[in-house]
């Protein structure tokens, strides 16, 4: 069994940057796309980010991009996510979650199989 667990919340101010961390067990973190999602109370789970198995291909959200790199170091089974020129909309628990699939990162939360427990960000104006 596959496990996440995110890390690196905490409550910030409007413009500071955080970055979050994702560690995943097991031997097969290289072959899975990872992304990036972010829920807030009665909304859907949002897509933030991805990268493919790699780390070359890195892919945004139009409300984050140009803030926030994604990126992942295979040889320590870790996704990162810096966020930069934070905003109080960016208030969220953040997921990341792994998809064993070596194409496109794909974007929809329920095309990953695996999931972490969210880590809080939230950012006061």
């Amino acid at each position: 069994q596959v496990q996440l667990a995110e890390s690196g919340g905490g409550l910030v101010q409007a413009g500071d940057s955080l970055r979050l961390s994702c560690t995943v067990s097991g031997n097969t973190f290289s072959l899975y796309a990872m992304g990036w999602f972010r829920q807030t109370l009665g909304k859907e789970r949002e897509y933030v980010a991805a990268v493919d198995w790699s780390g070359t291909k890195t892919y945004y959200s139009d409300s984050v991009k140009g803030r926030f790199t994604i990126s992942r170091d295979n040889a320590k089974n870790t996704l990162y996510l810096q966020m930069n020129s934070l905003k109080p909309e960016d208030t969220a628990v953040y997921y990341c979650a792994a998809d064993p699939y070596l194409g496109v990162p794909r974007r929809r939360p329920n095309e990953y199989t695996y999931w972490g427990q969210g880590t809080q960000v939230t950012v006061s104006s």
